[in-house]
């Protein structure tokens, strides 16, 4: 049994330098180590337009796989990209197998990692709206209408009118 645990590899976190994730990978692959940057899709809102982009679900972090009693593991520590190894001690700290396991299962067709979205905001809940044309407005949470859109009921000349807008369009009051 201990024959099979020497030759196991296992996997490792590694701290890379704010968005040097995609570097830090490429550069860990060069020297033969096996890498997981598990991303996923997030809105990004820029100059008013809103698009899709893949980001790291841990930013500043990726998983690198190694047996540290016959890789040469130290040299992860300069390589381009990569701020430390995480380690317990002087040892390499060991993540579960489970934890990547978790993480693959969860992917969809293009490698991205699904995430559940939970609303952040309970209905009656309340908001206010603090972009467009109803900027200060304030008002009812109601619930989500469809992919990152939110449905709010506004008191607008006198009367409850429901709203339905981006969910980056509001904050709790």
């Amino acid at each position: 049994m201990t024959e099979r645990l020497a030759t196991e590899s296992s996997w490792h976190v590694v701290q890379v330098h704010v968005r040097a994730e995609s570097k830090a990978q490429a550069h860990l692959s060069r020297q033969c180590f096996e890498t997981y940057l598990p991303r996923h899709l997030k809105r990004r809102r820029h100059a008013r337009r809103t698009d899709t982009v893949a980001a790291p679900l841990f930013p500043s972090y990726l998983f690198v796989r190694f047996n540290p009693l016959i890789h040469r593991w130290r040299s992860i520590h300069s390589t381009i990209g990569v701020v430390r190894l995480v380690c317990n001690g002087d040892a390499p700290a060991i993540l579960d197998q489970a934890v990547i396991d978790g993480l693959k299962s969860r992917e969809n067709e293009q490698g991205f990692i699904q995430l559940d979205r939970q609303p952040q905001f309970a209905p009656r809940d309340k908001v206010r709206v603090c972009e467009g044309a109803l900027y200060d407005c304030l008002g009812l949470f109601e619930g989500m209408s469809d992919r990152d859109r939110v449905v709010i009921l506004l008191d607008i000349l006198g009367r409850k009118v429901r709203v339905v807008l981006d969910e980056g369009f509001i904050v709790a009051a």
